[in-house]
């Protein structure tokens, strides 16, 4: 197993109490592919760069985890499937 981040922006026309069970169901996507949610970060609705998906504004969290190296292909995968989630990335933190 390894060490990830993952940065997720998730979309504003998500009600702000609903944001919360997206973020447990993207702990819910590494649970089930066997990885371990250290740390939860959320940093809360921010302006964005630049659109995305006609998009100015979206709620970032970050998240550290580890996961096993061959689940991460599935992990991404499943993050682009999800309708809450605008944009990701998972970033390998682990020195090799």
């Amino acid at each position: 197993m390894r060490d990830y981040e993952l940065v997720l922006i998730i979309s504003p026309e998500i009600a702000e109490e609903d944001v919360p069970s997206a973020i447990d169901k993207v702990s819910q996507f590494i649970a089930g592919r066997g990885g371990v949610v250290e740390s939860v970060n959320r940093w809360g609705r921010r302006k964005l760069a630049y659109s995305i998906q006609r998009h100015l504004e979206g709620n970032y969290v970050v998240t550290q985890f580890r996961l096993d190296p061959d689940q991460v292909a599935g992990l991404e995968t499943s993050l682009g499937l999800a309708e809450e989630v605008i944009r990701h990335l998972v970033v390998r933190t682990d020195e090799d």
